[in-house]
Order: C-alpha cells, then sequence, then structure tokens
C-alpha cells in the first residue's frame, strides 16, 4: 500500500523525476500526471517535451500551473498521481502574485482529501549561496516554507541525489529502479 502523500526532493537535475516516475510505475495503478511548467520559451519546451517522452503515453495528464485541486479531487483511488513539481507551481503563484499562504493551503486541503496517492516532486533549494536580489530571496523562503509544510503532511519523505534515494522519513519502498 503506498501512502496517501509521498514527498520526493532534490537538487536540479538529481533524478528525482524519474524516481517519482519509476515509484508510480510500482505503484501497479493507473497513472496521472499534473505538470505544472509553462513554456515561456524554446528551452522550456524543450523540457516539457521531454518529460512527456520519458513518460511515455500510459498517464493521463493535467496541465495545471495554478490550481491543482480539481486534477486532484478527480483523482479515483485506484490511482497514483504524479505532481511534477512544487517548485514550479509556487513559481507560477509567486510571478503572478498570488497570496502565497493561501495558495500552499488550497494545495495541502487538496492533497489530504486525494482519494489516490500522490507523489509530489519538489526542489531543495535551501542549500545553495544567498540571492543577491530581493525576489530570489523571497522565492527561496517561500520554497524551503512549502517544502517544510509538506514534508510534515507527507507519509514517506525522499530526497534524490545522484539518482540514488534516500529515504528522510518512512521507509523507501522496495524493488523502485529507474
Amino acid at each position: 500500500m503506498f501512502p496517501p502523500l509521498t514527498l520526493i526532493t532534490g537538487g536540479a537535475r538529481s533524478g528525482k523525476s524519474a524516481w517519482a516516475e519509476a515509484l508510480a510505475r510500482h505503484s501497479g495503478l493507473r497513472r496521472r500526471y499534473i505538470a505544472t511548467a509553462q513554456a515561456f520559451d524554446a528551452e522550456m519546451a524543450e523540457r516539457i517535451r521531454q518529460h512527456q517522452t520519458d513518460r511515455g503515453p500510459d498517464w493521463e495528464t493535467f496541465e495545471t500551473p495554478f490550481d491543482a485541486a480539481p486534477a486532484l479531487a478527480a483523482a479515483p483511488a485506484d490511482s497514483v498521481t504524479l505532481f511534477d513539481c512544487a517548485t514550479l507551481w509556487l513559481t507560477n503563484h509567486l510571478l503572478a502574485e498570488n497570496d502565497l499562504a493561501q495558495e500552499t493551503k488550497v494545495l495541502l486541503i487538496a492533497l489530504a482529501a486525494a482519494q489516490g496517492p500522490v507523489i509530489m516532486v519538489t526542489n531543495e533549494v535551501g542549500q545553495g549561496i544567498v540571492p543577491a536580489d530581493a525576489l530570489s530571496r523571497r522565492f527561496r523562503d517561500a520554497q524551503g516554507r512549502l517544502n517544510q509544510q509538506l514534508a510534515a503532511q507527507a507519509d514517506l519523505v525522499v530526497a534524490v541525489m545522484c539518482g540514488l534515494p534516500l529515504a528522510l522519513k518512512g521507509s523507501l519502498p522496495q524493488g523502485v529502479t529507474r
């Protein structure tokens, strides 16, 4: 049985999305994908395309850069939902100047109410240098707070470094390979 909420964190290009996808496949459940990225340029469009190619066609995808609650509410109990990623979701709200505390509250409630298990991917951004500008510091601080709230609600928290998972909370399921 999968935990209701699994949080997977790590740095950029650490392998967290690939490990999250492997975990979802390992569940044996119908797979759903909440995509939060927006393609504002060709490079980001290519990243999105590569993620789609890597996942393959066996996923039901929801493009939800802002409001993930309806997609989470529609998840049947016999499915697993991969939310990739909390960092871009937060960035979207930050740049739109939305109320981050309110949006986070709505997200946490939706995650708690989801019928099937949810795997949430997020970035660990607090291990670098202090950003030079106010917007970057605001983002770093908001991401740290969001990650703490998600980790508190999750039953399984996994850090991925160099493609290798390390359980920070809970136990890694056996047999998950990328």
